[in-house]
């Protein structure tokens, strides 16, 4: 009687079936795998934006550090550069990537170049949810001579 039960598909009481738990096992642990490799591409999306903002920031700032001021060197005022070219060349540099100067910031005496840069990030898998600023700064020093740098 027994066994012409269970082959009838009836249980005892008090038992509860398996069946479909490993299925949402699955789809569960399948959604979390899905979820880690969304992560995982889009960090690495990230920083490679970064790493191109920073060397786009780094390049706009040597191309801005060669626009010397002429007219101090003539007069015998030393070597420095003249700030409002170096926004000029920066922007226009920036401009071929289809990207934007931040800010560009001199130090005291005018040798040092420091530019910073804004890039938009959009995720590629998280959409909207990861969508981030990055930001790039790279610096350049002014230095002459003919067998050594020198900086003064």
């Amino acid at each position: 009687m027994l066994s012409r039960l269970r082959r009838l598909g009836h249980r005892p009481a008090g038992r509860r079936s398996d069946r479909g738990a490993v299925a949402l096992f699955v789809a569960i642990c399948a959604a979390y795998l899905v979820l880690v490799v969304a992560l995982v591409i889009d960090a690495g999306g990230r920083l490679r934006v970064a790493e191109r903002t920073d060397a786009y920031a780094q390049e706009a700032a040597r191309v801005g550090g060669q626009q010397l001021d002429r007219a101090a060197v003539l007069q015998g005022k030393g070597f420095k550069v003249q700030q409002d070219y170096v926004r000029q060349a920066a922007a226009t540099y920036l401009n071929l990537y289809g990207l934007q100067v931040d800010d560009v910031t001199f130090s005291g005496d005018g040798k040092v170049v420091t530019v910073t840069v804004r890039a938009d990030y959009r995720p590629v898998l998280l959409g909207a949810l990861g969508q981030r600023k990055v930001t790039g700064k790279g610096s350049a020093t002014l230095v002459h001579g003919v067998k050594n740098a020198e900086t003064d």
